[in-house]
This record gives C-alpha cells, sequence and structure tokens, in this order.
C-alpha cells in the first residue's frame, strides 16, 4: 500500500518547529552571553561553596539545553533539504518508506523505526 507524503504539511511544521527551536536558541544565546569569569567576577569571595557550584551547575544545564536545539535545529534543516531534494520519507539506511506515523511523530527523522532499533541495539 503506497501512501503519498503530504510534503507542504511537514514543510510547515518544520519551518515552525525551526522557528520555535531558533527562538529557544536566540534566549539561550542571550541569557548567557557573559562568560565565566564575569560570573565568578560577580560572586563575592564569601559565598557558600554550594552557591558556586549551584551557579556552574545551572550554566552547565544551559550549555546542554543549547546544544540540543542546535542539533534540532540542524535535523530540521536537514529534513528541510531533503523535501526539497524529494528524499523526504525515505530512511537513509534501508531506502525504504518511513511510516507516516513515524514522521507525524519525528518529522525530522531519517530512519525507519526497524533501522534506527537496529541503530540502537548496537
Amino acid at each position: 500500500m503506497s501512501t503519498t507524503i503530504d510534503t507542504e504539511q511537514f514543510k510547515q511544521r518544520l519551518l515552525d518547529e525551526r522557528a520555535r527551536v531558533q527562538e529557544a536558541l536566540d534566549y539561550l544565546h542571550e541569557e548567557n552571553a557573559g562568560s565565566i569569569e564575569d560570573e565568578r567576577e560577580e560572586i563575592p569571595s564569601d559565598n557558600h561553596p554550594a552557591d558556586v557550584a549551584t551557579s556552574t551547575v545551572d550554566r552547565e544545564i544551559d550549555y546542554t539545553l543549547e546544544e540540543n536545539e542546535e542539533r534540532l535545529l540542524t535535523a530540521i534543516d536537514t529534513a528541510l533539504k531533503r523535501i526539497e531534494d524529494g528524499t523526504f520519507g525515505t530512511c537513509r539506511t534501508c531506502g525504504q518508506p518511513i511510516a507516516i506515523e513515524r514522521l507525524e511523530a519525528l518529522p525530522y527523522t531519517t530512519q525507519c523505526i526497524d533501522c534506527k532499533r537496529r541503530e540502537e541495539r548496537g
């Protein structure tokens, strides 16, 4: 059974998601504009080590969020390119169509569920 993919619908979803991700990245960049040295200068020397640790953990969380959003942005851009070149919805590993349900859940996916599971098992 052949299912035609409504690439325009997916393109719009991807563009909407891309705008959301870019907004989140812009916010994170704004929040983390200062360097570690700037933050150290703001922390008085009589601060408890736990206060310094909390600041460090918060900064690490922000950096992790930023990395995740950047990876997602790349995945979205790659999916948009696949729509343009006509390969959207085709598994990059086996070449078979990706189930529409999987694309609806993860429109930027590059693999069918079977190939993804095999990859994750190593």
